[in-house]
């Protein structure tokens, strides 16, 4: 019996070591890594708990069927600035709307991740050549969603990516899908979406796929009484590089004017603990309504990450 203890603990932990060992050879093999970097303050906010929401523009980054569950008489325009560690900033502008006749709704977007200008240094000059460098990413994007049933949406996203280092240049095609489904009690959802399908880039002599992520999660109705509700959302997602994640959070709103939020990022390297608030205000001159959103996301030893976003109704 004591064998049989010390047999099957060895091989629990060689295939322990063995899982471990190959997640360690997985980091660092995909290119394009600011494509997994979530995108707007409400999200991210709520622990990037966003697959089975995605009610904003938001979506065309987390979930493109979420699209088609905007207002068809309003368009949408959403700005959203993220200041990461190291001094690096992520925007993204989106512009949602209808076109005609034409079922299901339309969306358009532009990404981008810059860093300060850079010294180039060597040996002879460790503190620079006086000679400086930038680096960076952008993508553009055009995704189109329908409902196809009161229950069930689906869109996708096609979309340019672009990435620069000094002289070096390339660029890729990728591909966004997701679905969304009511279930049709206390406010369910499921959603499930893959980001970053089929993109490979030549960088200077290296060829490398760019990650595709997996996700899958649902949202419920937690309190839904008089002016005060409360969403929770639970999400899990696959990336090709590293080790499986979960996503938790909720948001609280009062009237539909004020929003707290709060959520944790489960198992990731870098990101924990999350919180945000936003609040709706109208634009008497324009005759409508906006939102602006803050989120706060510890980073851990890196440090903190910040979020904000502003969306507006036409």
């Amino acid at each position: 019996m004591k064998r049989t203890l010390i047999a099957l603990t060895v091989l629990s932990l060689a295939a322990a070591d063995a899982r471990a060992a190959e997640i360690f050879e997985k980091v660092g093999t995909f290119d394009g890594q600011f494509l997994k970097i979530g995108i707007g303050a409400r999200a991210a906010g709520m622990g990037g708990a966003f697959v089975a929401i995605s009610d904003d523009p938001t979506a065309v980054f987390w979930n493109p069927s979420g699209i088609a569950r905007l207002n068809e008489d309003e368009t949408n325009v959403q700005v959203n600035h993220l200041t990461w560690p190291a001094d690096v900033a992520v925007d993204q502008a989106v512009l949602a709307f209808k076109i005609g006749k034409i079922p299901g709704l339309w969306a358009i977007n532009a990404r981008s991740l810059t860093i300060d200008d850079q010294p180039v240094r060597d040996s002879f000059r460790p503190d620079g050549t006086g000679v400086y460098f930038d680096a960076g990413y952008t993508s553009f994007g055009a995704t189109y969603a329908r409902s196809f049933t009161d229950k069930f949406s689906a869109g996708g996203t096609i979309n340019l990516v672009r990435m620069g280092l000094a002289d070096y240049k390339t660029e890729t095609i990728t591909f966004d899908l997701g679905t969304l489904y009511d279930v049709g009690v206390a406010g369910m959802k499921i959603g499930f979406a893959i980001q970053s399908i089929g993109g490979v880039v030549q960088f200077i002599d290296r060829e490398a796929r760019v990650p595709t992520v997996f996700r899958v999660g649902t949202s419920a109705d937690l309190i839904n009484k008089g002016p005060s509700k409360l969403l929770g959302s639970f999400e899990f997602s696959h990336p090709p590089d590293n080790a499986e994640r979960a996503n938790v959070g909720a948001e609280y709103s009062y009237k539909d004017y004020l929003f707290l939020r709060s959520g944790m990022n489960l198992n990731y390297d870098s990101e924990g603990f999350a919180a945000g608030a936003g609040v709706r205000f109208p634009i008497s001159a324009l005759k409508t309504s906006a939102n602006f959103d803050y989120a706060y996301t510890d980073m851990k030893t890196l440090g903190s990450a910040h979020r904000f976003s502003l969306r507006v109704r036409f």
